[in-house]
């Protein structure tokens, strides 16, 4: 059986897994009797520990309380939050990078010395390349989180990509996307009608935010979101034949470019997007792999037009 203060601790770790624990399951895993469960969890609240009881079943979990209670984490997830603490610090959240740095520093001088030569090494190891992304406001980010959340509809101000400014829009708010360097909201248009991706940078919300409203079937947000990314700000929209693997060609073509679709074991779809025909035709033409245009027309036109170019070039007519 478990010391008094180490059983606590025990109790304490049990209880901030995102679950409920009846009286006789922490007794078991405690391997004391349910009296002394309950005796310990009053020990735990007198330590300030907000833990709730289900009326009728005597179910316990950890609530929310005025301060954050300390966190036991096991060696694993002590890493995983010190680098992800590193890496937030240099992220495309501005406001965020001094907390993280504090948090860092909170977490690594409690840290054990086996795993504090394991985060060195891990940060002697790794190279961060500054995002250069743009920065959004964290508070905008809560408010969304929020409003997806409790399923409000969220009320904004918008600057469109050719930096036109929208004043009221309302939508819908389905999920918050994290693509290449940018965070996107997605969520069902009420005026338009119709799903539609913001860029959060772009958005600056209203404050209180709007009714509640009944969530609807929605488009996956990182299919919708890809597509919107290579595609819809574009003058050009090509569709191209790869004859090649989905696979061997996601090791070439970045998400942030082109959205493949996979056809059969040999053969997938592009879709991408560009503002100029002679851009979509070097940038296909560069992988190596044999391709046919599906659309558009004038893509096709446009890569004769190339190819007699490079043959007179070559000096071959």
């Amino acid at each position: 059986m478990l010391e008094t203060s180490a059983r606590l601790l025990r109790l304490l770790s049990l209880l901030q897994t995102p679950r409920e624990w009846s009286g006789a399951d922490l007794a078991a895993q405690l391997e004391v009797d349910v009296r002394t469960v309950r005796r310990d969890i009053e020990k735990l609240r007198a330590l300030g520990y907000p833990v709730d009881a289900t009326p009728g079943c005597a179910g316990y979990r950890l609530g929310a309380g005025a301060n954050v209670p300390p966190l036991l984490l096991d060696d694993e997830e002590a890493v995983a939050v010190a680098m992800g603490l590193r890496t937030a610090a240099g992220g495309t959240i501005a406001g965020i990078e001094e907390s993280s740095l504090r948090a860092l520093t909170k977490l690594e001088q409690v840290l054990p010395s086996r795993l504090r030569h394991r985060l060195t090494a891990l940060q002697d190891a790794t190279v961060s390349v500054p995002s250069g992304g743009p920065r959004v406001d964290p508070d905008t980010l809560t408010t969304i989180a929020a409003a997806i959340r409790d399923q409000h509809r969220l009320r904004f101000d918008y600057r469109t990509h050719a930096g036109t400014e929208t004043s009221y829009r309302t939508t819908e708010p389905h999920r918050l996307v994290h693509h290449g360097r940018r965070w996107y909201l997605t969520g069902w248009d009420v005026d338009r009608e119709d799903w539609r991706t913001y860029r959060v940078d772009r958005l600056t919300p209203r404050i209180p935010t709007g009714p509640r409203f009944t969530p609807r079937e929605a488009p996956d947000p990182a299919d919708q979101v890809s597509r919107g990314v290579t595609s819809a700000p574009y003058r050009y929209h090509a569709r191209i034949t790869l004859l090649t693997s989905a696979d061997r060609a996601a090791d070439l073509i970045s998400p942030t470019v082109g959205v493949l679709e996979a056809v059969d074991a040999t053969t997938c779809v592009l879709h991408a997007g560009a503002n100029s025909l002679d851009a979509i035709a070097v940038y296909v033409a560069g992988f190596g792999f044999e391709f046919r245009v599906i659309e558009p027309p004038e893509l096709v036109d446009r890569m004769r037009e190339l190819s007699a170019l490079l043959r007179r070039a070559a000096g071959d007519g």
